[in-house]
């Protein structure tokens, strides 16, 4: 279910000829006065000609601007690409995050091509490993169900980066941009899946095959086992599906683990609203409802495919909230996993449902932090909008979250959890009920999830952390930089950033 071609990441530090490509990208910034030839291998003649031609060539360096030129005897290829990269300063530096999605955009718009070299201005390692990555975010396609290929561009499968600096220091940074894409692609791919293919038991099946090759042990619980042991949340939500729910479980847990995290996903692989039914429109992204979970599994992968010495253990909750005779309907009280009781008023809330088990059963291994990760509310869309993810939760995780979002380049941002929306919780009938104030609804998700997150053994709540993802998992617009068209994979980076930034702390 889960197959994506991987791009061929590689770098060249001479001869451009000697990489026999299709296109060479060089980039151009948008300077105080106009477009900016930044610093590429061409010749001080090519150079200074092309610099000068940039106005007459409708070049202005906006990012993703993307203009076609016939290429030179000195580049070995048929092509001269000229990518933006968006604003420069008079240093003409750029971050890692102009790199990464100048390349990605470069790749993405050069689908149908085989090789193409990335002569962006590289530096230091990390300039190297954020075009690396960028390419390997932008060399993406979603072609599964397509009964013909014929008309579609296949993407980039080579990447070369042309770059002075060593061959033996970049051979790690290109591992690691080459896990981390391989990574973000996959969850796009299971967000990306038709909800008639994707359901609580071949999202099982495929994190199972994914996890091949790694060592990771996955559990899966069927329905039989959830209505066991008790999870009511998960069995809540979908019992009114034909097709039965599921928890799934994949742990990596290496010999010299230093640190020990869980993730917790959600996993709703369609969401109609259930009895509380949602309007027809729209209704089809949401298909994407199950990104968290996704995002969760392919982090745990990508932290066994780098070696990480962390424990880091994904729980998956997945269900498909139907409407039908079997369903939950608003009033009904569910016991969750630990025995805490819910009164369901709108069961259209119900990602926080099967996430409530998930968060319970991650406590009782006493890990020491919980990421949970969820397309949990349209609030989240009001507050901050399609491309900035909400983080909420202690200070200790939401604080070092935001800096390795940062780090890696994806947009997240701190809300509060004020103490007066707890009480808006409270039912008449049930130990809390699964809404309550609407103003601030992302927020007040978060504190009820809150409520489920468990002691250490130390006594102290374990430090936790809710990633509100509902926007910037799935985009409807135009494709941008790295980013595609639907599911985008966010939250992968960050979480493995989040993990590489604990361990480099504690050594």
């Amino acid at each position: 279910m889960v197959k994506n071609t991987e791009i061929n990441l590689s770098t060249l530090s001479r001869d451009l000829r000697k990489a026999s490509s299709d296109a060479v990208v060089i980039g151009v910034g948008q300077g105080t006065d106009g477009p900016v030839l930044l610093d590429n291998p061409l010749t001080a003649k090519s150079a200074e000609a092309l610099a000068d031609s940039l106005k007459v060539l409708g070049v202005t360096g906006a990012a993703d601007q993307l203009v076609r030129l016939p290429g030179l005897p000195e580049t070995g290829s048929g092509v001269l690409v000229l990518a933006g990269v968006g604003k420069v300063g008079a240093d003409r530096v750029l971050s890692e995050e102009s790199l990464r999605r100048a390349a990605g955009s470069a790749v993405r718009q050069l689908a149908g091509l085989t090789t193409v070299v990335l002569a962006l201005p590289t530096a230091a390692v990390a300039d190297v490993a954020a075009v690396a990555e960028g390419a390997a975010l932008g060399a993406y396609a979603f072609t599964e169900y397509r009964s013909s290929k014929d008309g579609l561009k296949a993407p980039v499968s080579n990447a070369v980066i042309y770059t002075d600096l060593p061959e033996p220091e970049l051979r790690p940074a290109l591992t690691r941009a080459g896990l981390i894409g391989k990574a973000v692609n996959a969850t796009r791919t299971l967000v990306n899946q038709p909800p008639s293919h994707l359901y609580p038991e071949t999202f099982a099946d495929a994190a199972k095959e994914l996890s091949k090759g790694l060592p990771v042990k996955v559990t899966v619980w069927d329905e039989k086992r959830l209505e066991k042991e008790g999870f009511g949340g998960i069995m809540g939500v979908g019992k009114g599906s034909a097709r039965q729910p599921r928890l799934v479980k994949v742990e990596y847990a290496p010999a010299k683990a230093t640190a020990k995290i869980a993730l917790v996903g959600k996993g709703i692989t369609f969401d109609t609203g259930g009895i509380s039914i949602k309007p027809a429109l729209g209704m089809g992204d949401m298909k994407s409802d199950m990104a968290g979970a996704a995002v969760v599994l392919n982090t745990v992968l990508a932290i066994a495919g780098l070696g990480l010495p962390v424990k880091a253990t994904a729980w998956l909750c997945i269900a498909e909230n139907m409407p039908s005779g079997a369903a939950s309907r608003p009033a009904d009280v569910l016991t969750m996993f630990g025995g805490k009781t819910v009164e369901v008023l709108n069961t259209d809330a119900e990602g926080r449902l099967v996430m409530a088990d998930g968060i319970v059963a991650a406590s009782r291994e006493y890990p020491d932090a919980i990421i949970d990760v969820a397309t949990l509310t349209g609030a989240q869309l009001i507050a901050l909008g399609n491309r900035t993810a909400g983080v909420m939760g202690s200070d200790s995780v939401t604080g070092p979250l935001k800096a390795a979002a940062d780090r890696a380049g994806e947009l997240v941002w701190p809300m509060p959890l004020p103490e007066e929306l707890r009480p808006s919780l409270d039912s008449q009938v049930a130990d809390l009920a699964n809404i309550g104030e609407r103003h601030g609804g992302m927020m007040t998700a978060a504190v009820f999830l809150r409520e489920f997150v468990g002691k250490g053994k130390d006594g102290e709540q374990i430090p936790w952390a809710h990633v509100d993802i509902a926007g910037p998992s799935f985009n409807n617009g135009s494709p941008y930089g790295y980013t595609h068209k639907q599911g985008t994979g966010c939250t992968v980076r960050t979480l493995v950033a989040y993990v590489e930034d604990l361990l480099a702390a504690a050594a």
